[in-house]
C-alpha cells in the first residue's frame, strides 16, 4: 500500500474516473443505469473538489466522493460518502480502506463530526468493509429499490469522527 497515493481529484482525472465508473458499475452497487460513453463524470452536482482519488504511478485505481448531504447550516457537521469505487483488479489490497480513511480525514478537515453513507443490502463486500472501518447500520429502508426484478433494501450507515 505504500506505493498508493490518495489525493484530491482534478478535472483532468475525468476520463480515468469515467472509465473506472464504467468498470465498477454493477446492479448490486448502483441504483442508476450503467454509465454511458460520452456523458461527463463531473457536472454542476458532481464537482472534482468533492472527490479523492487513489493512484499508483499515475494510474487511477479508485475514488470516493465526500459531500454535505443536506446543504443547510443545521447539517454542516455531517459529511456523506456518495460513491466509492476501486478497480476490480486492485480489490482486497487495502485501497478501499485507504479511501475510507482519507474520506474521514477530509470530513474532519471540513469540520464534520459525523460521516454517513448509504449502500445496498445486496452489496455485502461493501457492508463488511464499512463495518470494519467503524461504520454501523443506523437504519434500513426495506425494499427501497427494485433492481433487475428484485427488491433491495437501502442500508443507512454512519459513524462519529
Amino acid at each position: 500500500m505504500s506505493d498508493i497515493r490518495i489525493r484530491a481529484a482534478v478535472r483532468s482525472d475525468e476520463a480515468a474516473m469515467t472509465a473506472l465508473d464504467q468498470r465498477t458499475w454493477a446492479p448490486d452497487n448502483a441504483i442508476t443505469p450503467p454509465p454511458r460513453d460520452g456523458f461527463p463524470f463531473f457536472d454542476h452536482l458532481h464537482r472534482p473538489e468533492e472527490f479523492l482519488v487513489a493512484e499508483r504511478d499515475g494510474l487511477l485505481l479508485g475514488f470516493v466522493r465526500v459531500v454535505q448531504p443536506v446543504p443547510v447550516d443545521s447539517n454542516s457537521h455531517v459529511r456523506q460518502i456518495q460513491g466509492l469505487a476501486v478497480d476490480p483488479l486492485e480489490r482486497r489490497l487495502g485501497i478501499g480502506r485507504s479511501l475510507l480513511e482519507a474520506a474521514c480525514d477530509e470530513a474532519r478537515r471540513q469540520g464534520a463530526r459525523r460521516i454517513t453513507l448509504r449502500t445496498l443490502s445486496s452489496n455485502l463486500p461493501a457492508i463488511r468493509l464499512y463495518e470494519s472501518a467503524g461504520f454501523r447500520v443506523e437504519g434500513v429502508l426495506p425494499e427501497e429499490f427494485l433492481i433487475e426484478g428484485a427488491y433491495v433494501d437501502d442500508v443507512l450507515m454512519g459513524r462519529p469522527l
